[in-house]
């Protein structure tokens, strides 16, 4: 085996301290990697020899200082099998044996065991915060992770990419947190920048996620899946041959499907944002209503876009945050039934409120309180709105019961659906972006169908949302569907909730009249005055008498307030109370030989006071 024949010259301790020949010298070899590297450790044994420590520190700074007088690429550099990009690597030795360092005895010390750099910076477009890329290598696979600065800036917190596979522990944290931020700002200029997003949706007046070049998405690692699942795949044309045939038949089907398209643009119109749920019993293709819905962005395949009920307040929350402007599409309603969810009055709100609740950071202060303006779509074996729900809810609901199939070849549609996906939802944002007068022209639509809604005495926030569906859905026949099967007002008419509808006193008072004839043994005594069951009142005169505690026992039971029904009904004359001025809603009223106070009702809205 031929042997290394370069002999170092005499350099005496002196040239070491106060000159740059022994590093000049070094430099020399820079060409030959193997050859350099050899010479790097003779020099450094030599130089320790006549008691000249950290040689390799020196060395590092000598060729740092050459390449700002000099523009040269450097050799310590990072030189890592298989890396992205070359970095200028300061003091640090980067090779496939990991990070290594001098000591302040010039011995190596090792900082990571494995290949660790960064290779991009990205820059939040919403919070302008700063996050870098980090790649690291385990065996023969480069990884790759998006992490905030604040979690390298801290040895503590670096401790978190552990879980990702780096070998950060206690021991070396601080170091490769120095490391990493050292590597940063020896590269400033040379790291790539990248915009980024943790959503979807606008992220300008007509730029809009994930359909914009160069931006990178840096959110939260459990919607990464989400965010990639909306993107064009298949063929445009199978399609738009599919929901052709869909939109033939009036159904569920063709109103998610226009519903999902409307989404977008609750942001530009500046409108709240709203449900409309499917109810019906199974096998009539609900949950392929939500696939159609889901086909015009991304893949609706279930666990790629659409989500279900099963998950917490604050995860759905986040979910549409994360969505802020695409549909949500939300399926079994029936999975938070089985968890004890009777009400979905505080969801609906909560959702259609569009922002988030405000909740404080581990690090003092408050979080930033996201938003979002959506549409959500949801199915489910029954109504997501009650007999008693409130007027809020029932105004931010578009319900349909759906009884018959939507599709003829339901397993067909699926096929074409998973295969052919995210192309209507593109070409409908190039449309709004490519031509300014398309936003215009559907707000003049929107207008003329909410004019009509109205006519029908519907209530302004639903009529305003129906309007939407209606004008984006006669928009897209127009111009992407070109089949003359445009949604009209009659396809809405059994689902439009006027003043009347939406009071939830009104259909407070018509449960509480209802009562007799449901429990009859509680109102009606026998011949001897005696009462079958619990005594609950009585019916005289086309008057309902109700005991006053039955009453507030009723009421709370079915999600009713009580002081607002009694004051209701007083106001509207359909409630007969005492003269007393400390008991204006009841009334003392003998059953037997005993008196109490009861709620008295007009049963037929009769004029005339019952006899005292």
């Amino acid at each position: 085996m031929e042997e290394n024949k370069n002999v170092i010259p005499a350099f005496t301790q002196q040239d070491f301290l106060y000159t740059s020949a022994p590093y000049e010298y070094l430099y020399q070899f820079q060409d030959d990697k193997f050859q350099y590297a050899q010479m790097r450790e003779q020099m450094k044994v030599y130089a320790a020899s006549i008691g000249v420590k950290g040689f390799i520190g020196l060395f590092n700074a000598f060729l740092e200082s050459q390449q700002k007088s000099s523009g040269l690429s450097m050799d310590n550099a990072t030189s890592f099998d298989g890396q992205e990009i070359e970095l200028y690597s300061g003091p640090y030795t980067c090779d496939d044996y990991g990070v290594t360092t001098v000591d302040r005895y010039g011995y190596d010390h090792v900082i990571c065991k494995h290949p660790i750099m960064p290779i991009r910076r990205l820059v939040n477009i919403d919070t302008n915060e700063e996050r870098l890329e980090i790649a690291y290598k385990k065996g023969s696979r480069w990884r790759s992770i998006i992490v905030e600065k604040t979690v390298i800036a801290s040895s503590t917190s670096i401790l978190q990419l552990a879980a990702k596979g780096v070998l950060v522990n206690s021991e070396n944290a601080k170091e490769l947190s120095t490391y990493l931020l050292d590597m940063e700002q020896f590269n400033y200029d040379a790291l790539p920048e990248n915009k980024s997003v943790s959503r979807l949706g606008w992220i300008t007046e007509h730029d809009f996620a994930p359909f914009v070049d160069d931006i990178i998405f840096d959110g939260d690692a459990l919607f990464r899946q989400m965010y990639s699942s909306v993107s064009q795949r298949g063929d445009y044309e199978k399609w738009l041959d599919a929901m052709r045939e869909l939109r033939k038949k009036r159904g569920v089907g063709r109103i998610f499907l226009a519903a999902s398209f409307a989404s977008v643009l609750l942001k530009p119109l500046g409108m709240l944002p709203f449900f409309v749920h499917a109810y019906g019993e199974t096998e009539v293709g609900k949950s392929v209503g939500l696939m159609i819905a889901a086909s015009v962005w991304a893949n609706p395949k279930i666990g790629e876009y659409i989500t279900t009920f099963n998950s917490t307040v604050v995860g759905q929350e986040m979910t549409a945050i994360f969505l802020n402007n695409l549909p949500m599409c939300i399926d079994e309603l029936q999975i938070q039934e089985a968890s004890g969810v009777k009400d979905y009055d505080s969801i609906i709100y909560k959702l259609c409120e569009g922002k988030g609740k405000i909740r404080g950071a581990k690090s003092g202060g408050l979080q930033q309180t996201g938003t979002w303006q959506c549409c959500f779509i949801s199915s489910g074996e029954r109504p997501i709105t009650n007999h008693n729900s409130k007027g809020g809810a029932l105004n931010r609901s578009i319900e349909f019961e759906c009884s018959e199939k939507i599709y003829d070849d339901l397993p067909g549609l699926c096929n074409i659906l998973t295969a052919n996906y995210g192309h209507g939802g593109y070409e409908f944002i190039r449309m709004l972006q490519n031509e300014p007068r398309v936003l215009e022209y559907i707000k003049a639509i929107h207008k003329e169908f909410f004019a009509k809604l109205q006519k029908n005495k519907s209530m302004d926030k639903q009529a305003n949302s129906i309007a939407l569906i209606l004008a984006v859905d006669y928009f897209l026949t127009q111009k992407m569907f070109c089949d003359g099967n445009h949604l009209s007002v009659k396809d809405f008419l059994d689902v439009l909730k006027t003043d009347e509808d939406v009071s939830i006193n009104k259909r407070a008072y018509e449960y509480l009249t209802e009562l007799p004839a449901r429990y009859p043994n509680y109102f009606e005594p026998d011949k001897f005055n005696v009462y079958k069951g619990e005594c609950w009142g009585k019916v005289d005169n086309d008057y309902i008498y109700i005991i006053k505690s039955v009453f507030d026992r009723e009421m709370a039971a079915e999600g009713y307030n009580p002081t607002l029904f009694l004051s209701w009904a007083k106001r509207n004359g359909l409630l007969y109370s005492s003269d007393d001025r400390n008991s204006r809603t009841t009334r003392v009223t003998k059953f037997g030989q005993k008196s109490t106070r009861c709620v008295v009702l007009k049963a037929n809205d009769y004029q005339e006071k019952p006899p005292l």
